[in-house]
């Protein structure tokens, strides 16, 4: 097991991070930006860095600023969190030439999952049912156009190497093609470093249904079931459940099978999450891999009882998997709502600004992972999430309702916050039977 563990990461991910680790027994370090010197999980580390500076370009995206930090602190290992350096292989390979572990995957895994075409074309080579579309780089609009008689509009033009909803473009007809590449392109080149870019068929009535998984390095694989991931805004995730309502349980043992299956094919350990799309005849496909642990694994923890962060770093470590598949069992329902510091009736534009009052909601089945407080100030550098509440009862009725009640006594004032918005979902009746897919809020809960 590691002596040091540094938390590359800031917000409600690092404090999380922190208390696995304590729980193991692990010493913590903390890095932090000039806007971050008061975060709440630099109360409980045992060493803290500043980084100088704010934006992220300076801080939590410094590769060697962050080794420097190492170095200096000792530290034998560094979790990433997500976002930031979670994913980035440069890093992962300047840790290794250090002798730091990465509390993640391999850097061979990375390698491949970076390349989203690349991934795709290894797991339809291994009989996992992938979106239709290109397996290799669409290089010009001439081939782009071939491609699209092959699936039909609408399509996604999407960067190979992208993430986080950028560089992706929708075209619904061939008028719309050629700027939508260029201007997919251009943004993949700015954004990652590499204009290359691939063509998916566009389901825009499906469910995003996403399958955690848990991999050793001595060959053992399981999973922990599924989320629900549909309820996203600007291809963004806003509120996530566990297990999904709209997933057959024939359907389920199928889509749980071939996460395991394609998580094998990738020589896949850590934890991770398998990500597919379901229309609506009940045919899944696999999108992508997430090679990192997910905003939303709180409510998979509440259904299983599985800590994935404290995983994670065992196996990290070199640990076993501490289960078998049939050991894993699954009770109740959750759901997680993100609650950012964002305007809903203002097309939800970000709120900086100081938090007055923030006093959650308390009671059973009741989770609030925050680094947030009275008196915090956001800073306007990073993302907006401030909160997650999660909800656990014995089914999804009670979940909602109780998920409902925790909402309307979280009071957070000073700023405004995307509370009232999921307020409106829980009070949607599709959305209480279980009706919706990927453009559910766009087309049905306006904010």
């Amino acid at each position: 097991m590691f002596e040091k563990v540094m938390i590359a990461n800031r917000g409600e991910i690092a404090l999380r991070v922190v208390r696995a680790c304590r729980e193991l027994g692990l010493k913590t370090v903390g890095i932090f930006s000039d806007a971050d010197r008061n975060l709440l999980h630099l109360h409980f580390v045992d060493q803290k860095v500043s980084l100088g500076g704010d934006a992220p370009s300076q801080t939590y995206l410094n590769v060697e600023k962050i080794i420097e930090a190492c170095r200096l602190t000792r530290s034998d290992a560094v979790h990433p969190g997500y976002g930031f350096l979670s994913e980035n292989v440069a890093f992962v390979e300047r840790l290794a030439e250090e002798g730091i572990t990465f509390i993640g995957p391999g850097v061979d895994v990375l390698k491949t999952m970076k390349n989203k075409h690349t991934a795709k074309q290894k797991l339809s080579d291994a009989g996992v049912p992938v979106v239709p579309g290109s397996l290799e780089p669409v290089s010009d609009c001439d081939q782009a156009r071939l491609m699209s008689e092959q699936t039909g509009f609408p399509l996604l033009i999407k960067a190979s190497l992208g993430g986080g909803g950028r560089g992706i473009r929708v075209v619904r007809d061939e008028q719309e093609l050629e700027n939508a590449f260029s201007s997919a392109c251009r943004e993949a080149s700015l954004a990652f470093g590499s204009g290359e870019v691939y063509i998916e068929k566009l389901m825009e009535r499906a469910r995003h249904v996403e399958v955690q998984v848990l991999a050793d390095t001595k060959g053992s694989t399981i999973h922990l079931g599924e989320r629900e991931c549909s309820l996203q805004r600007r291809r963004q995730k806003i509120l996530e459940e566990a297990p999904s309502p709209g997933i057959a349980p024939e359907l389920r043992e199928k889509i749980l099978d071939a996460a395991v299956k394609a998580s094998q094919a990738l020589g896949y350990t850590s934890c991770g999450t398998l990500e597919f799309l379901v229309n609506e005849e009940g045919e899944f496909y696999f999108m992508e891999l997430n090679a990192r642990v997910q905003v939303e694994h709180p409510v998979t923890e509440m259904v299983t009882g599985v800590d994935i962060v404290r995983e994670q770093i065992r196996l990290a470590a070199g640990g076993s998997l501490g289960m078998k598949q049939e050991d894993v069992s699954f009770k109740g329902h959750a759901l997680e709502m993100r609650i950012n510091a964002e305007d809903p009736f203002r097309n939800f534009i970000p709120t900086p600004g100081t938090v007055k009052i923030f006093d959650i909601p308390r009671g059973p089945g009741i989770r609030v992972d925050s680094h947030c407080y009275s008196g915090y100030r956001i800073p306007s550098y990073y993302d907006s999430l401030i909160a997650k509440l999660v909800v656990w009862d014995v089914d999804r009725s009670f979940a909602v309702r109780r998920a409902m009640e925790a909402l309307q006594s979280f009071t957070v004032e000073g700023v405004p916050t995307t509370i009232p918005f999921h307020l409106k979902i829980m009070q949607n009746e599709d959305f209480a039977r279980g009706l919706f897919h990927t453009r559910f809020l766009e087309e049905e809960v306006s904010g």
